[in-house]
């Protein structure tokens, strides 16, 4: 009798998640060494749109770390804000901080500009070799830049990235996203870690600035709305495979806001699977069609169970198999990012996760949407 093709899947989706679990018992957290003397000069670029309750935490933040004054600047774009962003900017005064506004270059406006266009006009403007990027509703730990220059001057990759989580949890949409996005990072360490596949967020990269030069910038992914991360990272490693890494350490941990509304939610996260149709990893996009299909499987069996009930008991041992699997790679995970306490919610937003999953995928692919203020593609 052949196996049903639901439990195929279900088995192809634990095998996938089980596999991160095994890669991420591997990880091994960076810590910088006491005697550790940094020599990088670094220039931190921070492109920011309609950020004015954000940027000025953001700066100030990055002021403050412990990494000697004299090696680091920090250069905030602004993205033809129409909001207090530049004041807010310029209320933050230090020798080390510099404002950039996009208005103010030649061949740019408000329409065609972009989060790439920031990033690179900002770029242009550094004065240092070593490039890191944040977004500007983030908030950076004190030993940040530290211990990325301590992972840098340890192996000198191209390209590093560094986790990222969320800092707030007040209700259910806080939470929700903090779980998912959680998820989503330990996949990120235990995939990179482990030389599995790649990803990375744009709220913790760094690379260096003739690299970035030498493969071109931003050209040929530069008509797309996202991937200033991964699409990014992906021609780092066609121009060296070895030459991008991440750097898995606590103090190195980037907070950044969730949304605010289920309509921002989904925007941002249908924005970040409208890259997905770019990604060159053959076994990245593999993962991702076995993941959608599965829960698209999810999200079809309750409705087949009005032809046949037996459906319904199928359905049930999925949704068990993908709560238990998840389970054991989270936990670990929300230990190293200090969100032990999330886990009580995890099994009750089972459903809510399915049916996200099946709408952030579609549209992603499919629909124009709008960001911050913004309709793109």
């Amino acid at each position: 009798m052949p196996i049903p093709w639901y439990l195929i899947l279900a088995w192809a989706y634990a095998t996938i998640i089980l596999t991160y679990h095994r890669a991420w018992k591997k990880v091994i957290p960076f810590k910088a060494p006491d005697d550790f003397l940094p020599v990088t000069r670094i220039s931190v670029i921070v492109p920011a749109r309609n950020e004015e309750s954000n940027i000025g935490p953001c700066i100030r933040s990055i002021l403050a770390q412990s990494y000697p004054s004299d090696l680091f600047e920090v250069i905030v774009v602004d993205d033809f804000s129409t909001d207090g962003t530049t004041a807010r900017v310029r209320e933050c005064s230090d020798g080390r901080l510099r404002l950039l506004r996009l208005e103010e270059q030649s061949g740019l406006d408000a329409l065609t500009s972009s989060k790439k266009k920031a990033l690179a006009q900002g770029i242009a403007q550094a004065g240092s070799g070593l490039i890191v990027t944040t977004d500007a509703d983030c908030i950076c730990p004190p030993r940040w830049l530290h211990t990325l220059a301590a992972w840098y001057e340890r192996s000198h990759p191209s390209f590093l990235a560094a986790p990222v989580r969320y800092g707030e949890e007040k209700g259910l949409l806080q939470t929700f996203q903090s779980l998912d996005f959680m998820v989503l990072q330990g996949i990120t360490i235990a995939a990179a870690s482990n030389g599995m596949h790649v990803m990375s967020n744009g709220a913790n990269l760094g690379y260096e600035k003739a690299a970035f030069h030498a493969l071109g910038g931003f050209s040929g992914i530069d008509h797309i709305a996202s991937g200033d991360d991964m699409l990014l990272q992906q021609k780092f490693i066609t121009m060296d495979p070895g030459s991008v890494s991440y750097c898995t350490s606590i103090e190195a941990i980037v907070t950044t806001r969730p949304a605010k509304s289920w309509t921002e939610f989904l925007r941002q996260r249908i924005r970040w699977a409208s890259k997905a149709r770019y990604y060159k990893n053959k076994g990245l996009l593999m993962i991702l069609v076995i993941v959608y299909l599965f829960n698209l499987t999810l999200l079809v069996m309750p409705f087949l169970s009005f032809i046949d009930r037996d459906y319904l008991w199928q359905w049930a041992f999925l949704l068990l198999v993908k709560a238990g699997v998840e389970l054991i790679f989270l936990v670990p995970v929300a230990r190293f990012f200090g969100k032990q306490r999330l886990l009580w919610w995890f099994l009750p937003m089972q459903p809510l996760h399915v049916l996200y999953t099946i709408m952030a995928g579609a549209f992603g692919q499919f629909t124009r949407y709008e960001w911050k203020g913004r309709k793109v593609k």
